[in-house]
């Protein structure tokens, strides 16, 4: 039975390395693939919880929020195993949450062509920064920037993407999330940062930037707990008169598919607009083309896909030709 969870561990650690990792964070890609062959770490994280205590990243970014060397195997390898009890606490602890605002970009064009105003609930908010589209400036294809703010996200399109001309009004916001981040704590902002992987030298930059824009803002209720539990009584305090969008990016994948059945039929059940943006293999019941490039999302309204997107906002390949204006929102 060991044996099985360290093959187990071994075997995930090497198809991270492989499938995700690679071409992405080439440090990544080579620790988690040391890992796959070490079997005291692997037999040290299979003894953790399976399922997410067990992810590559979250002992990747709990490594790196203690301090941890990741650049090189020997010294990772080394201080990750004389450090085994910190990391695994942290690993117990946290979660892993990335909260990637630049996704915003890829969201906007729906956002922004719906009845407003709008009352957004995120499913797994994290720290609630894709909360606040309306905080941020945009640049697409480089062309000019919509909106003022101390972070711009360029995002590239292609296709007959409705490119947005104005930001959402946005009328109310609330999250759902199993361990809220508070982007006025220096530990949930330095996990923020742990999350993001190295190699991807723009990204921490956006993200304390994005926190900086969302600072002076009114705080979101985000409510600590699961999903399916909190949605139908948060989706009730939502305004009468402004749009419900219920959304969601990269997220789902963390689910059994039973659950992501039970928390489709909740939503659909709701009134509003349902955004979701996943690996296309998580709602597979969508009627969506798989990607070129497994590393994109598809992109969603109300179960109808639009769009692959790159997972950190970078781009937008919207479907359909100009003739047939696309597929934008019912």
């Amino acid at each position: 039975m060991v044996f099985n969870s360290t093959q187990s561990v071994a075997d995930r650690y090497r198809e991270f390395s492989q499938q995700q990792a690679r071409g992405v964070s080439p440090a990544y890609a080579e620790l988690t693939a040391r890992i796959s062959e070490d079997q005291d770490l692997c037999a040290l994280i299979a003894a953790l919880p399976p399922g997410n205590k067990q992810q590559p990243n979250l002992l990747l970014a709990a490594v790196r929020f203690l301090g941890g060397p990741y650049d090189r195997w020997a010294p990772f390898r080394a201080w990750t195993l004389a450090h085994w009890d910190d990391v695994r606490e942290v690993m117990l602890a946290r979660f892993t949450q990335t909260n990637e605002p630049a996704r915003c970009a890829t969201l906007l064009p729906l956002l922004a062509a719906l009845p407003q105003p709008l009352a957004l609930i995120e499913v797994g908010a994290s720290a609630g920064l894709c909360l606040h589209p309306d905080r941020y400036a945009y640049r697409y294809n480089g062309g000019a920037t919509l909106g003022t703010s101390p972070v711009t996200f360029d995002c590239r399109t292609e296709g007959p993407a409705p490119l947005p001309t104005a930001l959402p009004d946005i009328a109310w916001r609330a999250g759902i999330d199993l361990n809220p981040l508070d982007t006025t704590d220096e530990d949930d902002v330095r996990w923020l940062q742990s999350l993001i992987w190295p190699g991807q030298v723009d990204r921490p930059r956006q993200q304390l930037a994005a926190i900086e824009a969302v600072r002076t803002a009114p705080r979101p209720r985000i409510v600590r707990g699961d999903l399916v539990d909190q949605l139908p009584a948060l989706a009730a305090e939502a305004p009468a008169d402004a749009t419900l969008v219920v959304f969601h990016t990269a997220v789902l994948t963390y689910l059994p598919l039973a659950r992501r059945e039970e928390f489709a039929a909740l939503v659909r059940a709701l009134p509003g607009h349902w955004i979701s943006n996943e690996h296309h293999t998580v709602l597979p019941w969508l009627d969506a083309p798989a990607p070129d490039d497994e590393h994109l999302l598809t992109l969603a309204i109300d179960e109808r896909a639009v769009a692959f997107t790159a997972p950190h906002g970078q781009s937008l390949h919207w479907f359909g030709r100009p003739a047939d204006g696309g597929h934008g929102p019912a």
